[in-house]
């Protein structure tokens, strides 16, 4: 608690750790930051980064989830897939940055196969264009984290009791009925919970976007982390980083509030 304190207290003032006599500004530093055209932009990447981060984790999470569930697959491709799927999970933020800068180099593998399917014409600088560097970094995003979903849908399907799938078999209910009905109803709780999670992480990624794209070019993949970062280590303007990074928490507190809620509601 008492580092938050003195985090809120220093973006209270003109320039603190520079300024041997910080002055007390009040809410001049928030003012100026939400009226930055950069970090406006920030914003604006950042809950596009995570809106859809946490919409195809659910949907790739689901997917795969069931896929290892169902039993029309042998159990030995299942464990094998299983241990493909999950890969994504086992690397290191910086690892992963580090594979994708090479297959997505201009000359990297990526470009090759596409270019031998027919698909592109040229090289695309992937991680470089203005249009393209945000659904990229995106994507990233997307392989890396979807494992977290896997492996907790999983075991939630898992836990489904048998009988409620042979009572609805036996009133008539097909295959999506059945998922709707049985299966989303019971995933709920599971999904509210890794959903929410996911949002508070992904509004706080720093490394896969630092070691990507350092929030280029041109500002285009620049997330709150990076902004706050580049303003108190390069600009050295630390009141308005501690701004921006009490911006995040109290962000990332809004959806923690209802994490917790809705924790509380399930053991109730």
């Amino acid at each position: 608690l008492l580092p938050i304190a003195m985090v809120f207290l220093y973006s209270l003032m003109n320039n603190v750790i520079m300024n041997k006599n910080p002055v007390f500004v009040g809410f001049a530093n928030y003012l100026e930051l939400l009226s930055d055209p950069v970090y406006q932009q920030a914003i604006y990447n950042t809950l596009y980064f995570t809106a859809f981060s946490v919409i195809f984790h659910l949907l790739l999470g689901l997917s795969f989830a069931m896929l290892l569930n169902t039993k029309l697959i042998h159990p030995i491709a299942r464990s094998i897939f299983r241990v493909i799927y999950i890969l994504p999970w086992v690397f290191t933020a910086s690892i992963i940055a580090i594979l994708w800068r090479l297959m997505l180099n201009p000359n990297g593998v990526i470009n090759y196969m596409l270019d031998a399917l027919g698909l592109i014409n040229g090289k695309v600088e992937w991680l470089s264009s203005r249009q393209l560097a945000l659904p990229t970094v995106t994507f990233i995003n997307i392989w890396a984290g979807y494992p977290f979903y896997m492996v907790s849908l999983l075991a939630g399907l898992q836990g489904i009791a048998s009988e409620l799938y042979e009572a609805g078999r036996i009133d008539g209910a097909n295959g999506r009925q059945l998922f709707r009905y049985i299966t989303l109803p019971q995933l709920k709780p599971i999904i509210l919970s890794l959903a929410m999670l996911d949002i508070i992480w992904t509004m706080q990624q720093f490394t896969l976007i630092w070691m990507t794209t350092g929030g280029g070019p041109i500002h285009v993949t620049e997330m709150l982390s990076t902004f706050t970062y580049k303003m108190a280590f390069s600009s050295y303007q630390f009141a308005q980083a501690s701004a921006s990074a009490f911006i995040i928490l109290t962000l990332c507190m809004v959806v923690a509030f209802f994490y917790v809620r809705n924790q509380r509601a399930s053991d109730e």
